[in-house]
């Protein structure tokens, strides 16, 4: 089985058995055990997602293992580790009168499978794009206060809809003692946010937004919530990629978007619904450069490796991590089962 992410290019996901978000193929991937092999032409934290949730006897491969995710890599586990130490030491560990602990991590779905790992042994739980409100609720019914990594942009952009002042998420350097932070400060955080950004979504500017109302004043913009929070604030909507694409099958023909998110996705939705006008807010955004790794050539190299009886970039989590990261990841779910997730 193959699957393929949303912001792929069409020489990719035209091969692909199921398109979907991160989370989607996760699913995909565990709703179909009779598959021996799936391979996953997306990022290496979506293949290392399959994995985890898959069956033991599945094999997971991604195609190109230089396919990675840069805001993934914004936070190691190390750094994560010495936060925790730090804000632990800070903190302490003693619940309030109402039973919530001091702190509670929460890892975006675009993460290594070792800081969902993290989540899992200390409590925490994994959120994605469509459903970091409900986690982050969930949260704070069990904490004080939440360390959100490592996307600083969708961190502030929930918590900020769920009412959260801003002066009450401090931004956590991992270079600097106590992340560049007073102890005060820390002390009256909601939110602590790791500095970590999507490099794609943070090309977007309010100018961009402004243009596209002058040109078409009927306009919708819709962006993704890893966009700053001033292009959040600009636009009419935000959502993941789930959103935008429901959004936008659901509108009345003759609809304008404008949209803020990966190109590849943005082109494909306007050649899917001619009806409507359909642009990038950015016209000459980059697509995402390690999702774009991903190549017809290594697909069919994998493939080609499979007829032969040999599995080729497999991607392979320990069950020293993947056990504890399988347990955030069904905090999530059991946060709430019905939702459809997306990031």
């Amino acid at each position: 089985m193959t699957l393929g992410h949303f912001y792929q290019r069409n020489e990719v996901v035209q091969y692909a058995d199921f398109i979907g978000d991160s989370f989607q193929l996760a699913n995909a991937a565990k709703a179909k055990p009779e598959a021996e092999a799936i391979v996953f032409c997306g990022v290496h934290f979506m293949a290392e997602t399959a994995d985890i949730v898959s069956s033991p006897d599945q094999v997971v491969i991604l195609p190109n293992l230089a396919a990675g995710c840069s805001m993934a890599d914004m936070a190691d586990s190390d750094s994560v580790e010495e936060c925790w130490e730090q804000l632990t030491e800070l903190y302490g560990t003693e619940p309030d009168a109402d039973g919530r602990v001091p702190v509670i991590p929460v890892t975006y779905m675009n993460s290594s499978a070792d800081l969902k790992a993290f989540c899992g042994r200390n409590g925490g739980i994994v959120c994605t794009s469509s459903n970091a409100e409900t986690v982050l609720k969930w949260a704070f019914e069990r904490g004080q206060r939440v360390l959100f990594f490592p996307d600083q942009h969708l961190g502030r952009n929930t918590a900020k809809a769920m009412g959260v002042p801003t002066e009450e998420m401090p931004l956590w350097n991992s270079r600097r003692p106590l992340g560049g932070q007073t102890p005060e400060t820390l002390d009256a955080a909601k939110v602590i946010l790791w500095n970590g950004f999507c490099s794609v979504h943070k090309r977007f500017t309010v100018a961009q937004i402004e243009k596209a109302r002058a040109e078409y004043p009927e306009v919708r913009v819709i962006v993704h919530p890893e966009c700053p929070m001033a292009i959040v604030d600009a636009a009419d909507e935000y959502g993941s990629t789930d959103y935008i694409t429901k959004a936008i099958a659901a509108a009345p023909a003759g609809s304008v978007f404008a949209i803020g998110t990966e190109i590849n996705l943005v082109q494909r939705l306007a050649a899917e619904y001619p009806q409507h006008t359909i642009f990038c807010l950015d016209p000459v955004v980059c697509p995402c450069s390690t999702m774009y790794r991903i190549h017809p050539s290594y697909i069919a190299w994998v493939l080609e490796g499979l007829v032969a009886g040999e599995v080729r970039n497999q991607i392979s989590v320990p069950a020293h991590v993947a056990e504890p990261a399988r347990v955030a990841v069904e905090r999530m779910l059991a946060a709430r089962p019905d939702t459809t997730m997306a990031s």
